[in-house]
């Protein structure tokens, strides 16, 4: 059977279904399990389980980040393939973004009320990048996940050494943040100028910053 061929109406109407479910609802995932389902849950005290709790919030609101920056990038993306490892790359970010849900819920946390700002954001940044190119877009993609990596590396160390549920969906996501990184730059992604990575780093801090508290 012949692929379906989206116009770009077809994909605006995708991408707004796409942020209602993943800032409202529930987004598609694949068929990968939670990481943490085997991992018994440790006994915290409460100032922990508030510092965990901001911890995941500050990772789901990344992910929110992410999904609205791929599907940006797709939506303008030229090259049929780099569109299809966008798009892949996007049903990945949603796994985490379940997990980080998940496990905000399992601590009596919540997620960033600030989320709806944050797609907004990144979305336009990532159909931006798009329309620029698709090497400047897989350059951005690449310079961003390189960023997400060292979060998670931070988070892993100061997250409790005992909350191994958290530290088997971090460990999880670092895996799969370092393969998208590696995909978009082998699909001919472009080092950014050091002006812009350190402006998407400030951004980031900012971010972090207030998904942490808010």
């Amino acid at each position: 059977m012949e692929k379906r061929r989206y116009n770009p109406i077809d994909r605006l109407i995708n991408n707004l279904d796409q942020a209602i479910h993943t800032l409202f609802g529930k987004p598609d995932i694949s068929e990968r399990p939670y990481p943490a389902i085997n991992i018994e849950e440790s006994e915290m005290d409460a100032s922990k389980i508030s510092h965990v709790s901001g911890l995941m919030r500050i990772n789901h609101t990344g992910e929110v980040c992410a999904q609205a920056l791929y599907q940006g990038q797709a939506m303008t993306a030229r090259l049929t393939h780099v569109r299809e490892n966008m798009e892949r790359a996007a049903l990945e970010e949603n796994d985490h973004l379940d997990w980080c849900n998940n496990r905000l819920q399992e601590l009596g946390g919540h997620t960033s009320y600030l989320n709806p700002l944050w797609y907004l954001g990144s979305f336009t940044l990532g159909a931006t990048a798009g329309l620029v190119g698709d090497k400047w877009s897989l350059g951005f993609v690449a310079e961003t996940e390189k960023q997400v990596v060292k979060h998670l590396e931070n988070h892993l160390q100061k997250i409790p050494e005992n909350d191994q549920r958290s530290r088997a969906i971090l460990e999880q996501m670092k895996i799969d943040e370092e393969r998208h990184g590696t995909m978009a730059l082998n699909a001919g992604g472009m080092e950014l100028p050091e002006p812009v990575k350190k402006l998407m780093g400030l951004t980031s801090k900012v971010m972090t910053t207030l998904a942490y508290k808010i």
